[in-house]
């Protein structure tokens, strides 16, 4: 695989307009989609953190102001090189329109907010979904040569087959019904979450920012930020996390703005994964109106 050394972190608009741009040439030419991933890892060294969007990032959430980089906060950092893989044109699905699925992050430690971050991001796996084809995102992030987060985030591209692949069969034991724990929580959204987070994190995404942009993507209207949900899941189960860190989120429903999440924050104890053993809290975030949930995960501190 090659790797392919950016100048700066990207901004994310640019890439946003890129992405419109190569669609619109696609559907002029009745140009097809490639059939494989870019065999290329695009890369930035040297990434520091604007303390400023720092701040703002923490005060979104209620968190306190601190010189060491949140766990989400550093996929924020990271997250415009992985998209510029998906914004390349020889990426196979398009992505104005893509679902995320899930992430999962494995972090060996805390990360001071003056450190240089290496960061390289490649995208991986693409394989059929019953509602279309998805992908693995991979990023890295390392300092001074040495690994300390990374992120595996999944994406769907809803009705699109790729090489002519045929849909993954979805059985009927794949959905158990869901039975709501306990609430510990609600949260409250807005109509605005998805600027206000846009506007801490650059990710201006239009099915995200209002009802009218999110329809001309294919939405039923603008829906949460699936990185504003882990951001938040992440700082509520560990506040201050004092050494390695893991976690993961799989996405069921999207949270339609403005909306209201009921929560169950539970502790189970202490469990042994890849990165040795640490005490565990398990997040359900549903709609109790519609008894769905709307996204499950969990946290790891050690």
């Amino acid at each position: 695989m090659q790797d392919v050394a950016l100048p700066a972190v990207p901004g994310l608009p640019g890439l946003y307009r890129q992405a419109v741009v190569l669609a619109g040439r696609r559907r002029i030419r009745r140009e097809g989609m490639p059939s494989g991933l870019p065999a290329a890892r695009h890369r930035v060294d040297g990434v520091v953190a604007d303390l400023g969007a720092l701040t703002r990032f923490q005060q979104l959430f209620g968190a306190a102001v601190r010189d060491r980089l949140p766990s989400a906060y550093l996929h924020t950092l990271a997250f415009p090189v992985a998209l510029s893989v998906l914004a390349r044109a020889d990426f196979p699905l398009p992505l104005l329109g893509l679902v995320h699925l899930s992430n999962e992050v494995h972090q060996a430690r805390q990360v001071g907010a003056f450190e240089a971050l290496d960061v390289v991001a490649w995208a991986e796996d693409l394989r059929p979904h019953a509602a279309g084809t998805q992908v693995d995102l991979v990023i890295e992030a390392s300092v001074g040569g040495e690994r300390i987060w990374t992120g595996r985030s999944v994406y769907l591209a809803r009705g699109l087959r790729t090489d002519g692949a045929a849909p993954a069969v979805r059985r009927d034991g794949d959905r158990p019904a869901f039975s709501a724990p306990v609430p510990t929580g609600l949260w409250r959204l807005g109509a605005d979450t998805g600027r206000r987070y846009a506007a801490v994190s650059g990710d201006w995404n239009p099915i995200h920012l209002t009802g009218p942009t999110a329809k001309v993507l294919g939405m039923k209207g603008a829906i949460a930020h699936g990185m504003y949900l882990a951001s938040r899941m992440v700082d509520e189960a560990v506040p201050a996390p004092g050494g390695a860190l893991a976690w993961r989120i799989d996405f069921a429903a999207p949270v339609q703005l403005p909306g209201t999440v009921t929560t169950s924050f539970a502790r189970a104890g202490h469990a042994t994964g890849r990165d040795g053993a640490g005490s565990v809290v398990e997040v359900v975030g549903w709609s109790a109106g519609r008894r769905r949930p709307h996204f499950t995960g969990w946290v790891r501190a050690e």
